[in-house]
């Protein structure tokens, strides 16, 4: 499981004295932890790496946006951090499809779906995420599905 292998990682930086891997992967736990306590009031994912791989990417990609944002700001030293947070994270964060898997996974499911046309966006896009959501990064297969039925 991705948990036991982040409190493996955590214990391995403590001992190394890795600082920055450390409070990183106390900024992964810290959410991991949020995301159960939210899940407790509503319907928990059947598979907890589905959980924390959604926790993951969305750790991710609010950092890429921070990085993005420090850049135009002027401030490539909180860039810097925020890449090296990134490193971390994606330490922990399953191989993702590449884009010709993911043009073939969405071919496959348009072809299943008989989905001809933007109006059928909604439902390619939450078959794609029920099926390969660990292994995609949605944001980017949102513009490849729009392709596909463009």
């Amino acid at each position: 499981m991705i948990r036991d292998d982040i409190k493996a990682a955590q214990l391995a930086a403590m001992k190394a004295g890795d600082k920055e891997a450390r409070a990183a992967i106390s900024l992964i736990q810290a959410a991991i932890k949020n995301r159960d306590i939210e899940a407790r009031t509503g319907s928990a994912p059947a598979d907890d790496d589905t959980l924390v791989v959604e926790v993951l990417q969305k750790m991710v990609k609010q950092r890429r946006e921070s990085i993005t944002m420090y850049e135009q700001g002027g401030r490539p030293e909180l860039a810097e951090a925020e890449a090296r947070e990134v490193a971390v994270i994606e330490r922990f964060l399953p191989q993702q499809m590449s884009e010709d898997e993911t043009r073939a996974a969405i071919e496959a499911i348009k072809g299943e779906l008989g989905a001809t046309g933007m109006k059928d966006m909604g439902r390619v896009m939450a078959e794609l995420k029920a099926r390969h959501a660990a292994t995609l990064d949605m944001s980017k297969a949102s513009g490849l599905v729009k392709a596909a039925l463009a």
